[in-house]
């Protein structure tokens, strides 16, 4: 039996977000009165393509939780109860899914009335799956295939899960793409999509790797917040991602062809949301502000006042924010040096006026400190990895924003630390300084700081709660001011 061209081609729309983190609220777009972005909006145009186009598609490449405080007030349940409202097709892990722990996820994954995949974490002691790998959607009688491939840093969050964490790893993503593509290619798979939060670079790496053969058509990641004008192609595989936040989604438009399973059209474009595109879901908007009542009864007390506004535009360098931060956790103890993370302070903007909201927006991870003792020569080691030009890639750095009195010159040419200076001397190689750290760099020190934790030895734990720190500290001290100064000096 013969087949029309009609029947042979079909038209897909695949519209994608990722790392929306909490971004649920539309902002004014200064001194136009458009409003940008918010979940309302973002509905109201996918509600609208869904009319418009016969088949579409709604896929969310991770991290669709921490960064406000309706996520965080609620763990993560009002974001998935939101999402429901959306009604993704599928949806694939990031590494924030597990900021509230391994266990809360998995009910969260029960609230969601969307399918979530991943293909790479096992219970390594029972070699299983803890997730289901890929869905196959059937969408005008053709079968779509997604699979779910998340990053390494997912591991660095299980370690701060003691229960679980020596149990899950994460196999080689590569491998795991091909097992699943070899076991169900006899499907008549007519298009096969990776969603990935591992990074754009990563995607790339990823996508060299896999055997045409597999037939991965296209990748859709997230984690590393890239801003693309048009997709790449590697190994045939198309590549998108769409920045951070709601402010825009990807919108692929593409022809599959059933007699080959491959993509023979394509039109990308990473679509504005403002109120020109679309009228907001009143539904959901409602649905929103039920959440943000409560938390601005709770959160909306003003805590202090800074000078002015400080802030913290990029990760990768020092920051009038960062040196606000580290300097009030210097004061708890005797600390020489406080290395705070600077993409665990989630804000661009802080102040003058400071609500508690405001702070938990801006720093919500609630750990602990500690206080380790390191040499001079510790020291210089840990100063030449975190300081070093490939940790400095936008959106995949780990960076860290360090206190007053310590200054560290880096020669990017030479690739090393050229001066380093603790309470104005220099570094001295048997000199013991005290250096405060998250607990997160603490238990994945190898990654984060090139030092093994019998390096670092025992810590002492300075405050359970960094959080109440910057409370008390910015309650007690009104008009507090911070300059770029030059802590990190990158040659």
């Amino acid at each position: 039996m013969t087949t029309t061209t009609t029947e042979r081609l079909k038209k897909f729309t695949i519209l994608h977000s990722n790392d929306m983190h909490g971004d649920f609220l539309a902002e004014a777009n200064a001194g136009e009165g458009n409003l940008i972005g918010g979940l309302a909006l973002l509905s109201g145009y996918i509600n609208k393509v869904r009319q418009e186009e016969k088949n579409t598609l709604y896929v969310i490449s991770g991290d669709m939780l921490q960064g406000s405080m309706i996520d965080t007030e609620f763990k993560g349940l009002s974001t998935i109860e939101i999402m429901n409202y959306l009604a993704p097709d599928v949806v694939t892990l990031g590494n924030h899914e597990l900021d509230y722990g391994f266990p809360h996820l998995l009910f969260l994954e029960k609230m969601a009335n969307f399918p979530i995949v991943n293909a790479n974490l096992y219970i390594k002691k029972y070699s299983k799956r803890l997730m289901n790998p890929y869905l196959i959607l059937n969408v005008d009688g053709f079968d779509i295939m997604f699979i779910g491939i998340v990053t390494e840093e997912v591991l660095k969050a299980l370690k701060l899960d003691t229960s679980i964490s020596t149990f899950v790893g994460l196999e080689d993503a590569a491998a795991e793409v091909g097992k699943i593509c070899n076991a169900y290619k006899n499907e008549d798979i007519d298009l096969t999509v990776l969603l990935t939060h591992i990074g754009f670079e990563e995607d790339k790496k990823l996508a060299e790797m896999l055997d045409p053969a597999w037939g991965v058509d296209m990748i859709i990641g997230g984690h590393s917040h890239t801003l693309l004008e048009q997709p790449a192609q590697v190994n045939n595989i198309l590549i998108s991602q769409a920045a951070v936040g709601t402010d825009q989604i990807g919108r692929f438009d593409i022809t599959v062809d059933d007699d080959t399973n491959s993509i023979v059209e394509w039109k990308w474009q990473l679509v504005p949301i403002d109120n020109t595109v679309a009228e907001p879901d009143v539904d959901l908007q409602n649905f929103i502000a039920t959440y943000k009542e409560a938390v601005d009864r709770k959160y909306n007390r003003i805590i202090g006042r800074l000078a002015r506004k400080l802030t913290h535009p990029k990760r990768e360098e020092e920051t009038e924010l960062g040196n606000l931060i580290t300097d009030c956790f210097a004061q708890m103890d005797l600390l020489d040096v406080v290395l705070i993370g600077s993409g665990s302070i989630r804000g661009t903007e802080l102040g003058p006026v400071v609500t508690l909201g405001d702070m938990k927006k801006v720093y919500p991870y609630d750990g602990p400190l500690y206080k380790v003792r390191l040499t001079g020569t510790q020291l210089l080691k840990l100063f030449n990895h975190v300081m070093r030009a490939e940790n400095r890639i936008p959106g995949e750095s780990n960076c860290f924003q360090v206190n007053q009195g310590v200054q560290a010159v880096y020669s990017d040419a030479e690739q090393k630390v050229e001066t380093l200076v603790v309470n104005g001397k220099p570094v001295e190689e048997d000199t013991q300084y005290s250096v405060c750290l998250q607990e997160y760099h603490y238990k994945n020190s190898v990654q984060s700081l090139n030092m093994t934790s019998e390096e670092l030895g025992s810590p002492k734990v300075v405050t359970t709660s960094a959080q109440n720190v910057l409370e008390e500290y910015l309650g007690s001290h009104q008009l507090l001011d911070a300059k770029v100064e030059g802590r990190l000096i990158f040659k």
